[in-house]
């Protein structure tokens, strides 16, 4: 694995910890209420550059198998061509482009997400909430992030209207609570 580079470069590389970190997402269900599910898989780096924290970049990995909406029935129909189309799209993936506003508070994340093969630009609203160090002397830092995309500008196109009302709504809200660890050579990992 690779570690934190040399302070010449100023960049250090971090790894999101799925254990502590969460990608959910809701949609509006015959548009009178809200269902909502997460993401159990979720791989990502972050080469964070301490000297200029807007050119960090970020790269996400999300499988799309692991939705879970707490409804079997409706999981399987997520995960079909409808939806996901996960055996022939088994992830998704978000690969920054640029960071607007201060890393260390308020920013926005700006990158491009691909769902079932489509990519588009998405923007983010990101909100740093702190660094500290685990019990296992790893550095770690959290983030939270935020936006909405339509589901079908990603080929995301199933639609069916009952009494003049889209079953499953063309807005999706996206919230990630992320918390990502600094890799270093022959670190020990831990969990709690």
């Amino acid at each position: 694995m690779t570690t934190a580079a040399t302070p010449s470069t100023g960049v250090t590389t971090w790894t999101i910890d799925p254990a502590h970190s969460n990608v959910e997402f809701a949609v509006k269900h015959l548009m009178i209420s809200t269902v909502k599910g997460r993401f159990a898989d979720v791989k990502g780096t972050i080469q964070y550059n301490e000297t200029n924290p807007a050119a960090s970049k970020v790269e996400i990995d999300i499988g799309t198998g692991s939705v879970d909406t707490r409804a079997e029935q409706r999981d399987a129909h997520l995960r079909s061509p409808d939806f996901f189309d996960v055996e022939q799209f088994p992830a998704m993936t978000f690969k920054s482009k640029r960071i607007q506003g201060d890393i260390n508070a308020e920013f926005k994340l700006i990158g491009d997400l691909t769902i079932k093969g489509t990519t588009r630009e998405v923007a983010l609203d990101a909100e740093f909430q702190g660094r500290t160090r685990d019990p296992w002397g790893s550095e770690r830092m959290g983030f939270e992030a935020k936006g909405k995309i339509n589901r079908k500008d990603f080929g995301l196109s199933f639609s069916m209207v009952l009494d003049g009302r889209l079953v499953v709504g063309e807005e999706i809200q996206i919230m990630i609570e992320g918390e990502i660890v600094e890799q270093k050579e022959n670190a020990a990992a831990g969990t709690s």
